[in-house]
């Protein structure tokens, strides 16, 4: 699976995600910092990659556009830093990979994760 981590997340994600078997590309890389969310969700769609953020934007336009990709993994956690809140994304990571590679939505905060099928129904709550 790729993984596109917005400008939102560190670098750093990048080796810890290739650690994991992922490969990663972190966006600063590809396009300007300022570019639109939707500019992302674009070329992730494009290039087949999965957009890890911790922007609620994201999982906003999956809503209004009821698109059926990219899948999106939304972080709401404190500290990005954090160790064992790391091993935590990359153990739900792990669990819905195949999730993630059809079209979804993974939302993971402290100890909980969420995941919704792309795309999102208008009938289902807002994320």
């Amino acid at each position: 699976m790729r993984l596109l981590v917005d400008m939102n997340l560190s670098p750093e994600w990048v080796p810890l995600l290739v650690t994991h078997g992922w490969d990663a590309t972190h966006w600063s890389t590809i396009g300007p910092g300022n570019a639109p969310d939707s500019a992302l969700m674009s070329w992730a769609r494009e290039h087949q990659h999965v957009v890890l953020t911790q922007d609620l934007d994201f999982s906003q336009l999956l809503y209004t556009t009821h698109e059926t990709g990219p899948s999106v993994i939304l972080l709401r956690m404190d500290n990005e830093f954090d160790a064992a809140a790391r091993d935590h994304v990359f153990a739900a990571i792990a669990l819905a990979e195949a999730s993630l590679t059809a079209g979804a939505l993974l939302t993971i905060s402290g100890h909980r994760v969420r995941l919704r099928h792309l795309p999102i129904s208008p009938s289902s709550p807002q994320p």
